[in-house]
């Protein structure tokens, strides 16, 4: 070898680490920026684009009005409460579930019947309310209702749709006679356990 020639300096991994890391800060920042510039100017949230879906679509839908009685302005019965829909007249639906079950000796038999108890209406929570304030009064009428009735009576579906609606009847019939309005549109039997 002659002296001439010198061995070739090598480079350290430094610098290619320091070349590679400003390289790829470039890249990140052309990045954020292409990124900014295509999407940073929607300052939309998810609530204000839910905001504007639903008053398009309310523009296409046409709202559903309460429905006034002469009654309801003169102090008679409760509105049914209406909510926004595609149908001319949809009216929302309450529910209330007497407290506990009712549990009473079937007629001419030693069995028991024991149920639970449902209220539907679509008229607004006066009727929820009034149901409410005279709880134990229904509950005498219901029981009392429910003597009357046989084992036989209250096997089979229809036995128990016409048990609902003879309950409804003597719930409305309740009510008419403490509050002067009934209101209950359906009776719903949440549980049925006979013994």
């Amino acid at each position: 070898m002659s002296e001439e020639e010198e061995p070739k300096k090598k480079k350290s991994g430094v610098g290619k680490i320091l070349i590679f890391a400003v390289v790829g800060l470039v890249m990140m920042g052309a990045g954020l920026g292409v990124g900014y510039f295509l999407f940073g100017t929607a300052t939309n949230t998810p609530e204000q684009i839910a905001a504007q879906i639903i008053e398009k679509n309310r523009g296409a839908v046409p709202e559903v009005a309460e429905v006034e009685t002469e009654e309801a302005a003169d102090g008679g019965p409760p509105e049914k409460v209406s909510k926004d829909s595609l149908k001319s007249e949809v009216f929302e639906t309450l529910y209330y579930e007497l407290p506990g079950s009712l549990t009473t000796n079937l007629k001419d038999s030693r069995r028991f019947l024991q149920i639970g108890v449902g209220l539907s209406t679509q008229y607004d929570e006066a009727i929820l309310e009034n149901v409410e304030s005279n709880l134990p009064a229904i509950r005498a009428a219901i029981l009392a209702t429910l003597s009357d009735y046989g084992e036989e009576d209250v096997v089979g579906r229809e036995a128990r749709t016409a048990l609902s609606d003879d309950l409804k009847a003597t719930i409305n019939a309740t009510l008419e006679e403490l509050e002067g309005f009934g209101g209950v549109e359906g009776v719903l039997l949440t549980s049925f356990v006979m013994q």
